[in-house]
C-alpha cells in the first residue's frame, strides 16, 4: 500500500510544475462564446497525458449547440487503465472561460504570479483546478503504478454556456455511465475545504410583451410594450419576489442568500434602437424583452415553478387593457444533489481533513455546473465538485487562484482517487 504522507510529499514536490501547468492554460484563451481555441487547449493537456500513459481520444460535439466549422466544440478524454480490475475515477473539468470584461489591472491571458497568486481569466473556475487534478493524477501514478481500476481525465467544451457541447455530449456517448466510470470529481472553484453535494435548479425563459406602435408625439393611439413590462415588473415586485425569498431549503447552499429561491432578470429590451445619429426612434414600442434566470430548490417542483410565473401574467391579461405576451423556454434543469455518505463525498471529506486538519464542509452550489449532465444523461449519482479557487473570484475581474491552494488540493484529489481506487477509508 502507497503510504499517504509520501504520496502528500510527492505531490507538494509539483508546487512549480502546477503553477506552470495552470499558467499554460490560462494563456489559451478558450473564451465562450464563441468558444475560441478548443482544440488547441485539449490538444495541449491531451498530449501531456498521452505521454505518461494515457490513452487519449478527442471527441469534436458534432451538431451540439454552438458547434462549427469556425469554433468547433472539442473535447479531451484521457484514461490510464490499471492492471487489475478496479473501479474507475474520473476527473472532469471544463477548458472553457467567460468574456474578460472590464476592470482588470492586469492582462487577463499573461497569467502572471504575483505574491503567490496566479491571475487570469480562468485561473480560478477552473484552469487552475483542472492542472491541480492533472498532477495528482500524475503523482499518483507515478508513487502507485500498479493501482487496480482506472483513471481518467476529461477538459471538456462549453460548461459556462450549459455544457451541451461539452459533458452533456460526451454522457449521452457513455463517458460518464457505468460500467465505464464509477465516481467523478469537478474541481470547480468553491474553496479548498468544502465537498460540493450538487447544485440548485434553474430556470431561463423569455418573455415578451406586445403593444401597437405609434407616433412618440401622441402614444395615446398607440400602445405601449414597455409599459406592459413595467407591470410585469411591478407585479414580480409586489408579489413574486417577496414569495420567493421566503422559501428556504433544507440543501446546504451557500452562500447563505442562495439557500431561498431567487430570481433575477438577466437583461430586459423594447423599442427601436437610437439611429445614426444617437437620437431615439420617435415611436411607441410594439415590443419588449425580458429574460428571466429563476433559481429553485429540490423543495421545489419545475412544473411549480413556472405556474408560479404564468399564473401572475395571466391574472395581468385579465385585468390590464391590450396585454399580452408569450413565455419561452430557454433552459431547464432540475436541482441536483449526491448523499453525503456517497463513497465520492466520504473519500473527498477524508482527504480534506488529512491534508487541511479540519473537517470538510459540505456544500450546494448557488448555480449549476456539468454534474447536472452526469446526473441526468450519465446516470451516475456519484459526483461531487471540489477544487482550489474561492467561489466569489469566479467571473470576476482580477480573478485569481493561490498557489498554495492548488497544492492542496491536488493532494486532496490525489488522495482521495487512492481512496476510491484501493478501498482504504483512512
Amino acid at each position: 500500500m502507497i503510504d499517504r504522507d509520501a504520496l502528500r510529499e510527492r505531490i507538494a514536490g509539483k508546487r512549480d510544475d502546477v503553477v506552470e501547468l495552470t499558467r499554460s492554460l490560462i494563456r489559451m484563451p478558450t473564451v465562450n462564446p464563441p468558444g475560441e481555441g478548443y482544440e488547441d487547449c485539449a490538444r495541449h493537456l491531451g498530449e501531456r497525458l498521452a505521454r505518461r500513459g494515457f490513452e487519449v481520444v478527442y471527441e469534436r460535439a458534432h451538431g451540439a449547440v454552438g458547434d462549427s466549422d469556425r469554433h468547433p466544440r472539442w473535447n479531451v478524454v484521457a484514461r490510464h487503465e490499471g492492471r487489475d480490475p478496479g473501479p474507475t475515477v474520473h476527473f472532469n473539468g471544463h477548458i472553457d472561460v467567460v468574456a474578460v470584461g472590464s476592470g482588470w489591472t492586469v492582462d487577463p491571458f499573461a497569467a502572471e504570479v504575483i505574491d503567490g497568486r496566479i491571475y487570469g481569466r480562468g485561473s480560478c473556475d477552473m484552469k487552475g483546478g483542472l492542472a491541480a487534478a492533472v498532477i495528482a493524477v500524475e503523482a499518483l501514478l507515478e508513487a502507485a503504478p500498479d493501482l487496480p481500476g482506472a483513471i481518467e481525465i476529461s477538459g471538456t467544451a462549453d460548461e459556462e454556456s450549459g455544457g451541451y457541447g461539452g459533458v452533456a455530449y460526451l454522457a449521452e456517448r457513455g463517458y460518464f455511465s457505468k460500467p465505464r466510470v464509477d465516481h467523478v470529481i469537478i474541481p470547480e472553484p468553491l474553496n479548498k475545504d468544502r465537498v460540493c453535494l450538487g447544485h440548485r435548479g434553474v430556470w431561463w425563459a423569455e418573455l415578451e410583451t406586445f403593444g401597437r406602435q405609434a407616433h412618440g408625439s401622441m402614444p395615446f393611439l398607440g400602445d405601449s410594450a414597455i409599459r406592459h413590462m413595467g407591470a410585469v415588473l411591478a407585479a414580480f415586485e409586489a408579489e413574486l419576489f417577496p414569495r420567493l425569498a421566503a422559501k428556504r431549503t433544507d440543501m446546504p447552499v451557500v452562500p447563505d442568500g442562495a439557500r431561498a429561491s431567487t430570481l433575477n432578470i438577466n437583461s430586459i429590451h423594447g423599442g427601436e434602437a437610437e439611429g445614426f445619429d444617437g437620437l431615439p426612434a420617435p415611436l411607441v414600442a410594439d415590443a419588449c424583452r425580458l429574460i428571466l434566470d429563476r433559481r429553485f430548490l429540490i423543495e421545489e417542483q419545475l412544473d411549480t415553478v413556472k405556474r408560479e410565473v404564468r399564473d401572475l401574467l395571466d391574472r395581468l391579461a385579465r385585468e390590464r387593457d391590450g396585454f399580452r405576451y408569450r413565455l419561452t423556454d430557454l433552459f431547464e434543469v432540475v436541482p441536483s444533489m449526491t448523499t453525503a455518505d456517497d463513497p465520492v463525498a466520504q473519500a473527498v471529506a477524508r482527504a480534506v481533513e488529512q491534508v487541511l486538519s479540519r473537517p470538510a464542509e459540505f456544500v450546494v452550489s448557488p448555480g449549476t455546473y456539468d454534474q447536472k449532465h452526469i446526473d441526468r444523461i450519465g446516470r451516475l449519482p456519484s459526483c461531487i465538485a471540489y477544487g482550489p479557487g474561492i467561489l466569489d473570484l469566479a467571473h470576476q475581474p482580477d480573478e485569481y487562484v493561490a498557489v498554495d491552494d492548488l497544492v492542496d488540493a491536488a493532494q486532496v484529489m490525489g488522495l482521495a482517487a487512492l481512496g476510491l481506487l484501493t478501498g482504504a477509508s483512512t
